[in-house]
């Protein structure tokens, strides 16, 4: 009896020992249960309010037949044209896209394999999707979380296609949905052949772009799509990913520096084809080891065309409006090259095929006149060394920026380099108006006829720090020289210590930069700040030269380039429609100051003959109100001219693309070939010159009658404890604000105390030569 009571109590200590954990276990089965069931019921309502949503999206969707979904798989294309200002055709847009397509069985099966283990390892299974891809998105699309990706080959063919590139779910929907519809009519081996033979693939050998594994094949590694090695398939394969960055080529043919991007990509499907157990271990060391760079074909040139210079320009120009429409949609960043290409590509593509019209701004006779300018004239610019030397024009309307005319170069069959709009070469002095006179002036830092030193002096700064700055014919004339002067001798040493007076009293190295060229799209450089600027030593185009001289003939208002009026569909509806949008740079005081000096700088004729050049040809011509600047670089690499009317701005960069020097005649010749080329654009269209009208001051300057020895108030000075009066002498000074202050010691921009003093000690000798009653002064214009 004790023995039973041992064991009862033993056993009601061990139950008593193991409830709590019991209760604990069996309330986590029953919560897991429940969980479960919760997690059961929300799938079960997630995939019926996914599948109600997703039947929303698609209800309007019209499921194509098998012979409808069979064309518009095809490559069926509308043809597009670009046309001049008055509708004129220039040129049919024949697709650039070089396709040649092959059936299945004269494709390498290595190709396929390729494509499938890269992009779309489920290819065999699926029926147009993967469901849990599209779950994946519906997820992502409702809650911002993820991303959606995920495409089929048989979605990327349908995306490719078929539809539009927007990113809305709703067309992610209607992708699917035809997707099933392909997959329905078509067997696998129709959809990855089709796929293979309409997709990009970057450039062949001959900078043309390419689709199909039949042109890839041939234009990469000069063999047939049937003939593939392993790594040559991978290659391709790994192109449609990103065609352009992952191209061998460039757009001229050659063979890119760097090569890694696409190298890395046929590793990537190499490893793809292992992994999914297409290719053994061996083959894919083998093919991984295999040194591809050596099958890649060399440069050849394209067969040529009646492209030229014209076209090319419209259609980049229009490429590039659609490429950021599409872009803008996807709200994708442009600033990234990679995505760029992508989305120009993309635009290429969808002009050639879509039956666009692209108005162009430009003028047929206008045109046409400037290429027989360049044709007739162009030998004048030739300085006797060897190769004919180049030239880049741009004629500009500057009310409103629109090109009428433009010359790429002397003769595009020889040099397709297009001088006008893409080469970039070092301004030279051409860039003062806008960098440095400009600013001063508009700052309210000097007037026309402040002075500023020319007095030797040395960089500060820099690799070149202690040496002389140098103008064109002296390392200095050692005497203070109008602001006036200055530009029209264009000499460098004003011209530094006017733009140190800008960045010192704007705060900043990149002041003028910020506050100025950048408003007038000039590019990004750090080297806007450094002391050599204003020597125009960063790299610029025709176009933006041809601009900026825009802005100040158009009363300081930036009016930016266009060659693209509009872009309109086969049935009419605008695409696109140029819109003007004005950017006040320089205030209409600065700008109608800076007119009025850069109209000295043609009258004088110290830099240039221009005026005399454009008189001797044409009257009418010579008496219309020319302003501009000249431009040169060391060794004479770089020959500018840009002048301008109240109507219009035309330019002129003359060079060697290899960058050798002229010799010093080459400005002479500048002036005469341009003076030629504007005599040819006046005799079909006098009209755009503006020869009745003239550049006036605005009607806020400040004309301040100042003392021609110091450019400022007229007054007593103390000279080394002396006090003199300034030299009686006076002329008028334009100021666009602030205005002169009475006249002192250190009167000018620039310059040491010694220079001061040698400066005052010539006041009996200058007013000698320059006696108030003597009627020298410059006639009111």
């Amino acid at each position: 009896m004790p023995r039973n009571n041992t064991r009862r109590k033993q056993a009601r200590r061990t139950k008593e020992k193991w409830f709590v954990p019991k209760v604990i276990f069996r309330v986590f089965q029953s919560l897991t249960v429940f969980i479960m069931v919760l997690i059961i019921l929300f799938a079960a309502l997630g995939v019926g309010v996914g599948a109600g949503y997703f039947a929303y999206l698609v209800e309007d969707t019209k499921l194509p037949s098998k012979s409808e979904l069979q064309s518009e798989l095809g490559n069926i294309t509308e043809t597009s044209k670009l046309v001049y200002a008055d509708n004129t055709e220039i040129s049919t847009i024949q697709t650039d896209l070089m396709r040649t397509t092959v059936p299945s069985d004269q494709m390498s099966p290595y190709l396929k394999s390729a494509i499938i283990s890269t992009e779309d390892e489920y290819f065999e299974e699926h029926k147009g999707y993967v469901p849990k891809a599209v779950i994946r998105a519906l997820f992502s699309e409702a809650t911002g979380i993820g991303s959606s990706g995920g495409s089929t080959l048989t979605q990327q063919l349908v995306k490719q296609q078929i539809l539009t590139d927007e990113t809305t779910f709703k067309r992610k929907a209607n992708e699917i949905l035809l997707a099933a519809q392909v997959e329905k009519h078509f067997t696998k081996d129709e959809i990855i052949s089709t796929y293979l033979n309409v997709s990009p693939f970057g450039r062949n050998n001959k900078g043309q772009n390419i689709a199909g594994v039949q042109e890839a094949a041939q234009g990469i590694f000069g063999v047939n799509a049937s003939d593939l090695s392993l790594p040559q398939a991978a290659f391709i394969a790994g192109l449609p990913q990103s065609p352009i960055t992952y191209s061998p080529y460039t757009n001229t043919g050659a063979l890119k520096e760097d090569l890694s991007a696409g190298l890395e990509r046929k590793d990537i499907v190499l490893f793809s084809m292992y992994r999914e157990h297409q290719i053994t271990k061996e083959e894919y060391e083998e093919a991984k080891a295999y040194d591809l760079t050596q099958d890649f074909l060399g440069q050849q040139v394209a067969e040529q065309s009646d492209r030229d210079f014209l076209y090319y320009t419209v259609m980049n120009a229009a490429t590039d409006i659609i490429a950021r429409q599409l872009g803008e949609k996807d709200e994708a960043d442009l600033s990234d090259a990679d995505v760029y290409n992508a989305y120009y590509q993309r635009a290429e593509q969808t002009i050639q095929n879509q039956g666009y019209t692209i108005h162009s701004t430009i003028d047929k006779d206008i045109y046409e006149a400037m290429q027989a300018g360049v044709a007739n004239f162009g030998y004048l610019l030739d300085d006797g060394r060897g190769t004919p030397v180049e030239t880049g024009n741009v004629l500009m309307d500057n009310k409103t920026g629109r090109v009428y005319g433009f010359v790429g170069g002397r003769n595009y069959a020889l040099n397709q380099n297009n001088h006008a709009f893409d080469t970039q070469r070092q301004a030279g002095s051409s860039i003062k108006p806008m960098l440095v006179y400009g600013p001063a002036i508009d700052m309210g830092l000097v007037g026309s006829e402040s002075r500023v030193s020319d007095y030797e002096t040395t960089w500060q700064e820099g690799a070149n720090a202690g040496e002389d700055i140098v103008n064109a014919t002296n390392k200095g004339s050692n005497t203070f020289q109008t602001v006036r002067e200055s530009l029209e001798w264009s000499n460098n040493i004003p011209a530094y210590h006017l733009y140190q007076d800008v960045l010192n009293n704007g705060g900043s190295k990149q002041y003028a930069y910020e506050t100025y060229l950048s408003k007038m799209n000039y590019p990004t450089n750090a080297n806007w700040g450094v002391e050599s600027a204003p020597l125009g030593t960063v790299d610029v185009t025709t176009l933006q030269q041809t601009n900026g001289f825009q802005t100040l003939a158009n009363n300081g208002e930036f009016q930016q380039a266009y060659i693209i009026d509009s872009i309109t569909d086969n049935d009419g509806n605008v695409i696109y429609q140029h819109e003007h949008k004005p950017v006040r740079v320089f205030s209409e005081a600065a700008a109608s100051i800076v007119n009025d000096m850069m109209r000295s700088v043609i009258d004088e004729k110290i830099t240039t003959p221009f005026k005399d050049d454009i008189s001797s040809l044409n009257g009418s011509l010579g008496q219309a109100d020319w302003i501009g600047k000249t431009g040169s670089t060391n060794e004479f690499r770089d020959s500018w001219l840009v002048v301008s009317t109240p109507s219009i701005t035309i330019s002129s960069w003359a060079g060697h693309d290899d960058n050798t020097g002229m010799d010093s005649q080459a400005r002479f010749r500048s002036s005469k070939y341009l003076a030629n080329l504007i005599n040819q654009v006046y005799q079909v269209n006098p009209s755009i010159f503006g020869t009745d009208q003239k550049f006036s001051l605005a009607s806020d300057v400040k004309k301040e009658d100042v003392a021609a020895f110091t450019g400022q108030l007229p007054g007593k000075v103390t000279v080394d404890r002396r006090s003199i009066n300034t030299p009686s002498k006076t002329v008028e000074s334009l100021w666009a604000k602030d205005g002169p202050e009475k006249s002192t010691f250190k009167f000018g921009v620039g310059g040491t105390d010694e220079n001061y003093k040698d400066y005052w000690n010539t006041v009996g000798t200058f007013e000698r030569e320059n006696p108030q009653n003597k009627d020298d002064d410059k006639d009111d214009d």
